[in-house]
C-alpha cells in the first residue's frame, strides 16, 4: 500500500452517506498509516464522518469542504474549512485541490444518480488517480488514462 499514498500527497475523499463497511474502514486506516499531508472531505454524515475520525486518529491535517445544505452535514472540526457550496461544486473542489481521490462506494457497480460516483467520474475526466475501495475492502486503482473499464 505504500506505493498508493505517501506523505507528500493531498488526499480527497468521497463516499456514501450510509457509511463504510468494516472492510472499507480497515483499508482506509491502512492507507492513512502512510500519513498523507492533507485529507479533504465533504463534511457529510456517513463515510465522510467515519474517514474524518480515522484521519484525526492518524494525525493527518484535515480540510473540510462543507455543503451549503445543512441537512446531511456532519459539522466536523477541521484544521481548515472552505466556503459552503452546493454538493456538485464542492465535490469538484475536493478533486481539484487534491492529488488522489479515495472513493468508498456502497457497491461495486457504478450508479448514475450518486454523488460518490459523480465525483469519481469527474476525477477520471480531469485525469486524477482514484483508489476505489469496494465494500469488501479491495482496492482498485484507476490511473489517469487507463479508466475503470478493465475491472
Amino acid at each position: 500500500m505504500s506505493n498508493l499514498i505517501n506523505s507528500d500527497m493531498r488526499v480527497g475523499f468521497t463516499g456514501t452517506h450510509k457509511g463504510m463497511t468494516t472492510e472499507q474502514e480497515v483499508t482506509v486506516t491502512n492507507l492513512f498509516a502512510f500519513r498523507p499531508a492533507e485529507f479533504h472531505h465533504g463534511d457529510c454524515i456517513g463515510c465522510d464522518t467515519e474517514a474524518h475520525a480515522l484521519a484525526f486518529l492518524a494525525g493527518i491535517r484535515i480540510i473540510g469542504h462543507p455543503p451549503d445544505n445543512p441537512k446531511s452535514r456532519s459539522f466536523c472540526t477541521f484544521d481548515e474549512i472552505r466556503e459552503e457550496k452546493p454538493y456538485l461544486e464542492r465535490n469538484h473542489d475536493i478533486v481539484d485541490e487534491t492529488d488522489i481521490l479515495i472513493a468508498c462506494p456502497e457497491g461495486t457497480k457504478e450508479v448514475m444518480r450518486s454523488g460518490t460516483w459523480a465525483t469519481v467520474r469527474y476525477a477520471e475526466k480531469i485525469g486524477k488517480t482514484i483508489l476505489l475501495i469496494y465494500p469488501s475492502g479491495r482496492i482498485f486503482k484507476c490511473s489517469p488514462g487507463f479508466g475503470r473499464r478493465s475491472q
